[in-house]
């Protein structure tokens, strides 16, 4: 595989981030939440960051977060699936975490649907915890699962590894 870049959505990338959320994301739920305006009204929101990667120019990811004083809520994130696993969700996280500790936020949540299951253990794998479930959380429909993390633990670690 190409290397992939991550950059800071523009609004040129709202149309092709809500196509992809409503393919991967909104799949089988009625209507579309994250339709292209709202994706616009993110990329220009200063309380919010929407992450593209690309892999040779074309979209393989996004991710959309949105910061509050303490905490930040990862709203969406999607891989393509041919793209899945070779470290491009793993690294748009990366980013955001970082993006998160500079801001000064200590903890990250997120909310997914209980029955995914491939969701539900990439999350597990970068230490987040379940901490609710909420039904009728995707329009009425279908439960939620929250899980948070506190990443300042990500300070406590790299003060650990640094050289003596």
């Amino acid at each position: 595989m190409s290397k992939f870049v991550l950059r800071l959505a523009s609004p040129a990338d709202a149309y092709a981030i809500a196509v992809m959320s409503r393919c991967l994301v909104e799949i089988g739920l009625r209507g579309w939440t994250w339709h292209p305006a709202r994706v616009a009204k993110a990329i220009r929101s200063r309380r919010t960051n929407v992450l593209v990667v690309t892999v040779e120019r074309k979209l393989a990811g996004f991710a959309i977060m949105e910061y509050g004083d303490t905490r930040a809520h990862l709203s969406l994130l999607a891989v393509q699936p041919a793209l899945q696993r070779r470290g491009i969700g793993s690294g748009m996280m990366a980013w955001l975490e970082e993006s998160a500790l500079t801001a000064g936020i200590g903890a990250i949540s997120l909310e997914l649907r209980t029955n995914n299951f491939a969701a539900r253990c990439f999350y597990h794998a970068l230490g987040f915890s379940e901490a609710a479930y909420i039904p009728g959380y995707y329009r009425g429909e279908e439960t939620a699962l929250r899980m948070s993390r506190d990443i300042r633990c990500v300070i406590a670690d790299r003060a650990d590894q640094s050289p003596s």
